[in-house]
């Protein structure tokens, strides 16, 4: 686990007064003057995403900022519907992007040309929830792994090398696994193929939309122990999208919590799930079921229903579900800000020890 980074890891406020000390700092790809594991290596500033349709427009992720360092992992958690595996398409431009900006190791990947977007997507890669339905049924594993090699020109020998490589590193034998199609795998051998697939590019960044949620409870922790593997081997960046709070903490070195479209709370699992400083990240908590409680949960589950995008409450947009809230919830929005070393918390009423 990651931990001498914290500053940069962080959601922040795009007008805040050292947002120029950050985005200087994350300009230059090759810039390690404060040592491996400093770098920023993705940095992300007031992204939002819309969608017009017939009933209005859907504020999808709603101006939301943070840092990534070189080396960790991000763990995304939410409900379903707060704008997770929309910030992990748009961080790779996979979708239209509203306003904000999204800079990868110094280049801003939603003002690129197309050709200098297509070299930056084969250092960033991203692995999708349906393991099956992201591979092409009608060819082999040897051919779907090495389909970002061939579409950069690689040469047959290449490809056939570094797919025995990428098939091995994921624990599948490539003699055995070369010629199967898709049908013929497993749910948790056709992930390995897609994360085969993602590492053959050599990049530095996935982004794992709920990589895991389709698949068996032990075929998850085999892949979850996989992807940690593999980000130590080939000294990647993470980001890891999914709603398991017990499978974003095993994973990651910071989790970001997110509520229809905004950052609630971000820090180090530690400090986020012994302390949660957020009325949502608590209810989020609680409503996770528990051997040692009776009954299973440690508080109410969370009441009512998440708004509706297309009209998002005014102010705090948790406050129409929080049981602390007060007229300034409704008055103004609240702004990311540091309770501890490590932790921020967007809210006016934050939680204390």
């Amino acid at each position: 686990m990651a931990g001498s980074g914290t500053a940069h890891l962080r959601a922040r406020d795009p007008h805040s007064e050292d947002r120029g000390a950050l985005e200087q700092h994350g300009d230059n790809d090759t810039d390690e003057s404060d040592g491996p594991g400093n770098e920023v290596l993705l940095s992300v500033e007031d992204l939002r995403v819309e969608f017009t349709t017939a009933a209005g427009v859907v504020r999808a992720v709603s101006g939301i900022s943070f840092d990534l360092l070189r080396g960790e992992t991000l763990g995304i958690v939410g409900e379903s519907g707060c704008g997770k595996s929309t910030t992990g398409r748009a961080i790779l431009r996979l979708g239209e992007v509203s306003g904000g900006r999204v800079r990868f190791a110094g280049a801003d990947i939603l003002a690129v040309p197309r050709k200098e977007l297509a070299r930056l997507r084969r250092r960033m890669q991203m692995i999708f929830q349906d393991p099956v339905g992201s591979l092409n049924p009608r060819r082999p594993v040897r051919h779907l792994v090495t389909e970002g090699l061939a579409a950069a020109g690689a040469s047959a020998e290449r490809r056939r090398e570094r797919a025995r490589a990428v098939l091995d590193s994921v624990g599948l034998e490539y003699e055995r696994f070369a010629d199967r199609l898709p049908r013929q795998l497993s749910g948790g051998q056709a992930q390995r193929v897609a994360i085969a697939r993602a590492l053959a590019v050599e990049p530095s960044l996935i982004v794992c939309d709920e990589a895991v949620s389709a698949l068996d409870v032990s075929v998850q922790a085999q892949i979850i122990n996989l992807i940690e593997d593999i980000k130590d081997e080939f000294g990647l960046t993470v980001v890891f999208i999914a709603h398991d709070l017990g499978v974003v903490r095993t994973i990651s070195d910071r989790v970001m919590v997110m509520y229809l479209g905004k950052i609630c709370e971000l820090g180090e699992p530690e400090s986020v799930y012994a302390s949660p400083a957020h009325p949502y990240t608590r209810a989020l908590l609680d409503s996770v079921p528990r051997s040692d409680l009776r009954g299973g949960f440690a508080g109410p589950a969370l009441g009512g229903d998440i708004p509706s995008p297309l009209e998002p409450p005014s102010g705090c947009r948790f406050r129409t579900r929080c049981p602390r809230a007060q007229e300034l919830c409704a008055q103004q929005e609240p702004q990311m800000a540091q309770t501890k070393t490590g932790q921020y918390v967007a809210c006016h009423f934050p939680l204390t020890d």
